[in-house]
């Protein structure tokens, strides 16, 4: 009979625990995208982005140089010469791709050095209101198929630990 009861009482506690717990929800990008914070990283994205984009136009005008000056040239042109000219062009085209895949991912970690200071504030602020609120779980928002009527945005009080209206 004991250990019935005993087996009955470690069946039914998790039911209490669960019942006690208290569940909200976020939708990390749309605080994120809130962030005032952000304006200034998409300012320095934007800025590098204009940079690399005048560096390869720069590049490209003088591969469109080079091309224009060997077509127009009407001297008799020696195989040798004809060998000379297309490896230079070979060279600029070459300097470009290496330079395009360069900026691409020098640009990727602009942006994740510049976001990470943002997510970890960002972070901290949720746990902050779990703590706070004392919630035992804030979940990502779409990332269950079902979220209880019981469970509170925590979104709108991360917004306001972090200053956003």
């Amino acid at each position: 009979m004991l250990k019935k009861l005993i087996i009955c009482l470690l069946i039914a506690m998790p039911f209490g625990v669960y019942a006690q717990e208290k569940l909200a929800y976020i939708s990390t990008e749309e605080v994120f995208m809130a962030m005032p914070e952000l304006k200034d990283v998409e300012t320095k994205i934007n800025a590098k982005q204009e940079e690399i984009k005048k560096i390869i136009g720069g590049i490209d005008a003088e591969f469109q140089k080079k091309q224009t000056e060997f077509r127009n040239d009407t001297t008799t042109l020696t195989p040798s010469i004809i060998a000379d000219r297309q490896k230079q062009l070979e060279q600029i085209e070459e300097r470009y791709q290496t330079y395009s895949q360069s900026s691409q991912k020098e640009l990727q970690e602009l942006y994740q050095t510049l976001q990470a200071p943002l997510l970890d504030k960002l972070r901290k602020a949720i746990q902050e209101v779990g703590l706070e609120q004392g919630y035992t779980y804030i979940i990502e928002k779409g990332t269950v198929p079902y979220v209880s009527t019981s469970a509170v945005d925590a979104g709108k009080l991360v917004k306001a630990k972090l200053g956003i209206k």
